[in-house]
């Protein structure tokens, strides 16, 4: 991605439209048996071989305080960090699109529209402040969209809510 397209949506802040998307949205998912607040928490977690140290990071209130925890150089993130957390990402956002139908439903209205991580400061799961990142997680959610694409219909209210998923751990 190099320059500004009109027609792509963008997302970042959490006030802006298409905030959904961001891994700090407020829809958590279950994953191996666990339940996380946000993909963000799941995410971060991920980087760490250190069980302890990967409940300390679900148990987080807040995703920025996640984030915060999985920045750290502290601990040592795991070998093959490089080689596995496109894959990790993937399974965590495909499964927050198929756990949410109201979510499913707002990626498959986007249509054929490219879709833009907006992060000023992240060239490769964002598209930088310049627009030459790569921009990893918005191919992400477009892949995951063509998948619901080829799926069966979610049912309606299947998943949860919102409110449901602030109150679990």
């Amino acid at each position: 991605m190099t320059q500004y397209d009109p027609d792509a949506i963008y997302f970042y802040a959490q006030t802006e439209a298409y905030a959904e998307f961001s891994n700090f949205a407020p829809y958590g998912v279950a994953i191996d048996d666990v339940w996380w607040r946000t993909v963000e928490h799941y995410f971060q977690a991920q980087k760490f071989d250190d069980p302890t140290y990967r409940e300390r990071i679900r148990g987080c209130t807040q995703p920025k305080q996640a984030k915060a925890l999985g920045m750290t150089r502290a601990l040592p993130i795991r070998a093959d960090w490089d080689d596995v957390r496109d894959e990790i990402m993937q399974r965590a956002v495909t499964t927050k699109f198929a756990t949410h139908a109201a979510l499913a439903e707002m990626l498959l209205a986007t249509g054929n529209r490219q879709i833009v991580e907006n992060a000023p400061m992240d060239y490769y799961w964002g598209c930088g402040a310049d627009g030459t990142g790569q921009n990893r997680l918005g191919l992400i959610l477009m892949a995951v969209r063509e998948t619901l694409r080829h799926s069966a219909p979610i049912a309606a209210g299947h998943g949860g809510s919102k409110e449901r998923d602030k109150g679990q751990k």
